[in-house]
């Protein structure tokens, strides 16, 4: 990293990626063409989750090349005054993998928790009624690097 100051600590750089509510997924198509998609996520058990469709772009691309990186920024306000911004952020590498059974089912139930956790209820009729047509990934988390202008 060329800022050395904006560093951030591997656990600063986690609790930004635990507590961001969306983050971008960068993957490489087949033919070697960069594709990014902000996703929903949610961090369980040291990994990112995130659902999709049965079938896509991102899907086509983690099954030709499982390796991805994860992008989540926090914070951000722009200082036009300054020329600058404030922002936190976090990047992850790691690998994708298909989530099943319970591993998936904890996932949905996590992802419910954390964008509609007032809604609880709905959302465990949401997942029975939806799961079929529904898959979930997971990232380990290989590695992760973050950054801040605070």
């Amino acid at each position: 990293m060329r800022r050395k100051e904006r560093m951030l600590t591997d656990s600063e750089a986690l609790s930004i990626l635990e507590e961001g509510e969306y983050g971008i997924l960068s993957t490489v198509s087949p033919d070697n063409e960069p594709y990014g998609i902000p996703l929903n996520y949610c961090v369980m058990n040291g990994r990112i989750y995130f659902h999709s469709a049965i079938e896509g772009t991102k899907i086509a691309n983690i099954e030709n090349n499982p390796a991805v990186s994860f992008c989540v920024v926090a914070g951000a306000r722009v200082l036009s005054e300054r020329f600058t911004s404030l922002y936190e952020s976090c990047i992850v590498s790691g690998t994708a993998a298909e989530a099943s059974g319970s591993e998936k089912q904890n996932a949905l139930e996590m992802l419910i928790h954390k964008y509609s956790g007032s809604h609880i209820p709905e959302g465990l009729e949401y997942i029975e009624k939806l799961k079929n047509k529904t898959r979930v990934f997971s990232i380990s988390i290989e590695s992760i690097t973050g950054k801040a202008n605070r």
